[in-house]
């Protein structure tokens, strides 16, 4: 990300863990870059699982996932729901609007500001790669989100993007959703009233817990319900990569010279894939 992007711009970084980082740590980050640095820590009610959950019942339900031999089966819980209704109220976070959730591989030079793209294009979600979820670790989402838009029909937008999530009119989820790990998105998005009621009631199912919904398919839901879906921006010029899936720009974006990956390899138009399907809601 520095050698991409961050060493242009020099935005400032702001890296939470749920326990304190080590000075060693702190000193390897700095050398990697010029830009500030915060280094905060997640609070224990933010970050581990309530005292409300039946442990039993969610330890049953990774048992389950974990004979199934499902990837992940066992772990991330805390991090899914950090990720879905925490991240973006901690106190490092409030002087800030927007963010960009790096992780792994950059394959392409970054040569204008997606921070401002977003605010002058009235972007909410931007995202690289979009795929199909694992049904057996989210039964219960796509019910209780129709719950919700039951009780709630007034946070859900006119001109949304519920075709992406179904094939039916929203009777059923077809599993696609915007893969998080790569996501530049807007804060107050997540902080207003939609979302945080959205979130709300999706915590209060436990679900994040006795099932394993991730942060991935709930801020797809809400990005695709909530807001507008020109609104939902996919960065297809951004070359990205989080194993084993990856995107690479192609035709002028890519013979430039700007990335280092090639094209053939990506996964955008795999079977697993979504972005056909995005891409459909916007022709004519």
């Amino acid at each position: 990300m520095e050698d991409r992007f961050n060493r242009k711009y020099k935005y400032p970084w702001v890296l939470l863990n749920e326990q304190p980082f080590t000075d060693e740590f702190k000193t390897r980050v700095r050398i990697l870059t010029d830009a500030p640095i915060q280094f905060g820590q997640i609070s224990p009610d933010d970050w581990y699982q309530p005292a409300w959950i039946d442990e039993k019942r969610a330890e049953q339900g990774r048992l389950a996932m974990m004979r199934q031999h499902i990837i992940y089966a066992g772990i991330y819980r805390n991090m899914c729901r950090f990720n879905s209704g925490f991240f973006f109220q901690h106190e490092l976070l409030q002087p800030y609007r927007y963010y960009w959730r790096p992780d792994v591989t950059y394959f392409c030079d970054v040569d204008y500001d997606p921070f401002l793209f977003m605010q002058d294009n009235d972007k909410v979600y931007g995202w690289t790669l979009s795929l199909l979820e694992w049904q057996p670790t989210i039964p219960t989402l796509w019910s209780t989100v129709r719950e919700f838009m039951d009780e709630h029909p007034e946070y859900v937008s006119a001109n949304n993007s519920i075709e992406f999530l179904s094939d039916n009119g929203g009777l059923n989820y077809n599993l696609c959703h915007f893969w998080s790990n790569f996501e530049i998105a807007d804060m107050d998005f997540w902080r207003g009233d939609a979302y945080q009621a959205f979130f709300k009631h999706l915590d209060s199912k436990g679900g994040f817990y006795y099932e394993r919904w991730g942060d991935a398919p709930v801020h797809s839901m809400a990005a695709a319900l909530f807001a507008r879906k020109d609104q939902i921006h996919f960065f297809s010029d951004m070359g990205y990569m989080h194993p084993p899936f990856q995107h690479c720009p192609y035709g002028s974006e890519w013979v430039k010279g700007r990335c280092s990956c090639n094209p053939q390899d990506s996964f955008d138009y795999q079977p697993a894939s979504c972005l056909r399907k995005f891409q459909g809601m916007f022709k004519s």
